[in-house]
């Protein structure tokens, strides 16, 4: 899935539905504090143009293997084709990162997890969009997310946790169907409150929330290692009698 075929389907009348739906669903998070360093990492670019007023910089990273496309439309290009396991950027110097299209499509989800808590600031916050395993949109391949691997909500918990992210935050994202008949996937917000309402286990979507751990290390005391100490006994002298004899 490169960036050709993502531009593609957003543009769609099904992807302009859920651009949007997720466009809302983002709104309805915790802002980026003012002055923030923000990162989208994947395709999240759509979604970033929100955070872009507040923040002091915006970064639109996109994967080698997919590909890139320019962003934003107006002013300076903030787009950067980078290798996911090695993000050029210093240490704790990004306040929050909106990753789309990256955790299922990467060939390397273990570096990548790890540059991302490297690269976040303490306390730092990361918004993660997977596809659902049980959900409907991880079985079609006419879409996005039903390329790459699909999660469920344990094993993308249990992904955050082994890569030192606490959760704060696992939801259910996008029930209308996957289908492209526009009776179908009419009224995308009746979908979503009743899916939510009934069936929140097949959701296409999880959105996750998750904040960097920085765990304080006790300085260990060194313990005594007692060294024996060898005394040679003198040589004795030519002729002399021996201990013993």
């Amino acid at each position: 899935m490169d960036v050709l075929e993502l531009r593609q389907f957003y543009a769609s009348p099904l992807g302009r539905q859920v651009r949007r739906m997720l466009a809302r669903r983002l709104a309805a998070l915790p802002a980026p504090p003012v002055d923030a360093r923000v990162l989208g990492l994947g395709f999240a670019a759509p979604w970033l143009d929100a955070w872009r007023e507040r923040a002091r910089a915006t970064f639109a990273f996109m994967p080698a293997h997919q590909g890139a496309s320019r962003w934003p439309a107006d002013g300076a290009a903030a787009t950067a084709l980078v290798d996911e396991a090695a993000l050029p950027l210093p240490d704790a110097s990004i306040d929050m990162a909106l990753v789309v299209h990256a955790l299922e499509l990467t060939p390397a989800r273990e570096a990548m997890m790890r540059e991302l808590w490297r690269v976040l600031a303490p306390s730092g916050h990361a918004v993660f969009i997977v596809p659902n395993r049980t959900g409907l949109w991880a079985g079609s391949d006419s879409v996005p997310f039903g390329h790459g691997r699909p999660f469920s909500r344990r094993q993308l918990e249990r992904l955050l946790q082994e890569a030192m992210f606490t959760p704060v935050r696992l939801e259910p994202v996008l029930f209308m169907p996957p289908w492209k008949n526009r009776l179908l996937r009419g009224a995308p917000a009746t979908w979503e409150r009743l899916g939510r309402l009934f069936w929140p286990g097949f959701s296409g979507l999880i959105l996750a929330e998750a904040v960097k751990q920085v765990y304080a290390r006790r300085a260990q005391r060194s313990r005594p290692v007692l060294v024996p100490a060898l005394h040679p006994v003198p040589a004795a002298p030519a002729g002399a009698p021996r201990d013993g004899a």
